[in-house]
């Protein structure tokens, strides 16, 4: 192996082999705690170091760096206690994640290192965020990502590469080729000589190195980072190396054969530099040994007492809590009501969506927009119409087709410093983006208590004839997900207050916007900028007979059957927001007419009406003077045909259903 120091000095030589040393140290006692019971998993990096701690060393320390399993180097040269390591490996309450999450799957904004989740593709989408703030803070800083080359199949790499090409984004993606994923070779892996030829298909720069030269490595990513922070652009690295122990230790390694680990253990990073550096007498043996035991000694210390701190406790409201991030804002919720006096204009559902962006744009110049042809096109719906005009292309930006890499990419924006909204095309689409949202937007607070300031817009819902990839009703996929919130206005004022809400809660929030009430009903609203509360229902008509508890577009269908039933005395609550829900609303609704019907647009089986009617059986039973109903769509897929589109909905049910309930 040649080493090329350049311009660089021994002391930075010496430098450069305690950072490369400490992670292979602290590698071979992990191991031993491992053996020990002590610890209960470990994914070893050992033959990998060089460039991790390559990479961390060329990166600036203000710079972001996404590293993988295999990055101890990362954590260690950016000088994280290692008392506080131990303990986060050690699930101890000192830990990042507190006991909640373990190994490296944590972030740390002191240290400026975002870890990755099981998932090992979505990161990639977050480093294009984070890229993506700085160019818009125009901080000349480049960011760094990594992944494994058995994680360059997944879609996240290629929508990640792909749109960091097309928005010309500082980031340096690191290809850790370390030739197997978990037991699958490379080349049952993928079919092109080099996975650096990925990088011509996306029009960006690639380069492979010698993954196991840490002075190859930081000489390359060195100039790379510092290129790119003059002229951003995304470049593809791709580091050849090996992993010499199992994807993780239960896994071992006996599907390698013995002659391929022979093979790379000359190639082994440390004891390589550690020749080079004797060979050149940059330190003599006795020097090296002292190194090592202070290093041991760092080690052995910081282990034990992250053995002896205080084990996590389980405290429910703490748990609950962490679940979202505190919303900061003084005077956070205004009541429209506040505004009785104030201008206002006649605007349909539509325009009231359109309002809140724009007036949430003006407040927020951090706030960014992103969603496929919502920029000069101004969206599917035109809410976005004119946007372009006053904030520009940098903060209303069209997206390529890739729904995990924009919600990827708006996690980083809100970890760099900003508030995203993004528009999906409809609803349905989501799915595309679904493990983003889940398992990143939605656990990324609990896991280390960082925000995820970030809004879907979802266009939902049925009587378009749009049929069953375009109208279909799919809240309840996000109501179970702790971490996100989930609001389904009804009205235009609603709409509005509950946008504006949504921007400036810090939390995910998935905002349902029924495609049908678009330009079918107005109201007059105030022209001034105000928000309502998120978890909040609001009764629109009182009665005695009954409650009928709704949301979305089974608000307006329950006051078309009460006009058209004057007989009929309800309550009609419209819960506005989903997750949290008002359950002193639904108490005081069910206390006060003791029948209920549970009515929504989704269909009938583990749709949200679900959930509230087990929550009022087990907790108000005692004030229910009938069964409750539900009157839910039916349990099919949504059909294009109207005269069937009309028979699936709720809507042609909820006759029979008020009948029943009322008749009991």
């Amino acid at each position: 192996m040649k080493f090329d120091p350049k311009q660089l000095s021994n002391d930075t030589l010496v430098s450069f082999y305690k950072h490369l040393l400490k992670p292979r140290m602290i590698e071979e006692k992990m191991l031993i705690l491992l053996r020990q019971g002590r610890i209960g998993k470990w994914f070893s990096g050992i033959g990998q170091e060089a460039i991790s701690v390559g990479a961390a060393l060329a990166m600036e320390p203000n710079e972001y760096i996404l590293p993988m399993h295999r990055n101890l180097g990362i954590f260690t040269t950016r000088n994280i206690p290692l008392v506080k390591l131990m303990a986060q490996w050690q699930g101890k309450k000192s830990g990042f994640t507190k006991g909640r999450d373990r190994s490296f799957h944590f972030g740390t904004q002191e240290y400026k290192i975002i870890g990755m989740i099981s998932h090992l593709g979505p990161q990639l989408a977050l480093a294009d965020g984070i890229a993506l703030a700085n160019i818009l803070k125009n901080n000349q800083q480049a960011t760094l990502v990594f992944t494994g080359e058995g994680a360059t199949s997944e879609g996240d790499f290629h929508e990640a590469l792909n749109l960091a090409a097309v928005w010309d984004l500082p980031v340096i993606f690191v290809i850790e080729n370390n030739g197997y994923g978990l037991s699958t070779p490379t080349n049952e892996q993928y079919r092109c000589k080099h996975l650096v030829d990925r990088a011509i298909g996306y029009g960006i720069e690639g380069r492979q190195i010698d993954g196991n030269n840490i002075l190859e490595v930081y000489h390359t990513l060195h100039e790379i980072a510092a290129d790119i922070r003059q002229k951003p652009r995304p470049v593809l690295v791709e580091c050849m190396t090996f992993r010499m122990r199992g994807h993780e230790e239960a896994s071992g390694v006996k599907y390698v054969p013995q002659t391929l680990l022979e093979e790379w253990a000359k190639k082994d990073p440390l004891l390589c530099f550690e020749k080079y550096i004797l060979e050149k007498n940059i330190l003599n043996q006795t020097e090296i040994n002292n190194i090592k035991s202070e290093i041991k000694n760092e080690i052995d210390q910081a282990a034990e007492h992250a053995f002896k701190d205080e084990t996590s406790t389980a405290n429910t409201k703490t748990e609950l809590d962490d679940m979202y991030s505190e919303i900061l804002k003084v005077g956070y919720f205004q009541d429209i009501a506040h505004l009785q006096d104030h201008k206002k204009s006649e605007k349909r559902y539509l325009d009231a969506i359109s309002d809140g962006l724009r007036q949430g744009m003006r407040t927020y110049p951090n706030l960014v927009i992103m969603g496929q042809d919502i920029a000069e096109y101004g969206g599917a719906f035109k809410i976005t119409q004119g946007f372009v005009e006053e904030f520009g292309k940098d903060r209303v930006r069209n997206t390529p087709i890739c729904e995990s890499a924009i919600v990827g990419a708006a996690l980083g924006l809100s970890i760099n410093g900003y508030k995203t909204i993004i528009e999906m095309q409809f609803a349905d689409f989501v799915t595309c983006g679904f493990n983003q949202i889940i398992n990143n937007l939605a656990k990324t607070h609990y896991r280390w208590g960082e925000k995820a300031d970030v809004v879907i817009r979802m266009p939902t819902g049925a009587g378009t004839g749009a049929g069953p990839f375009h109208s279909q009703s799919n809240e309840a996929w996000f109501t179970k997900t702790p971490g996100l919130k989930v609001v389904y206005p009804a009205f235009p004022s609603d709409a509005k207050g509950l946008l504006l809400a949504a921007i400036e809660d810090p939390n995910p929030i998935i905002y349902f916007e029924h495609k049908y009430l678009y330009r079918n009903i107005s109201e007059p609203i105030p022209d001034d900028e105000y928000t309502i509360e998120i978890g909040k229902a609001k009764l629109i008509r009182t009665g005695t007979q009954c409650s009928i508890i709704t949301y979305g577009l089974g608000v307006h269908w329950a006051m078309e059957y009460l006009d058209n039933n004057p007989n009929i005395s309800a309550d009609l609550l419209d819960l506005r927001s989903l997750q949290p829900w008002d359950k002193e609303a639904v108490e005081t609704s069910v206390k006060n007419t003791g029948r209920v019907l549970i009515l929504h647009e989704d269909t009938l089986t583990n749709g949200f009406g679900g959930e509230i009617s087990a929550h009022i059986a087990e907790h108000y039973f005692k004030h229910l003077d009938a069964p409750i109903v539900r009157c839910a769509s039916l349990d099919t897929a949504i059909p294009a045909n109207k005269t069937l589109e009309d028979n699936f909905l709720a809507k042609s049910h909820l006759d029979d259903s008020l009948k029943k309930l009322l008749a009991y």
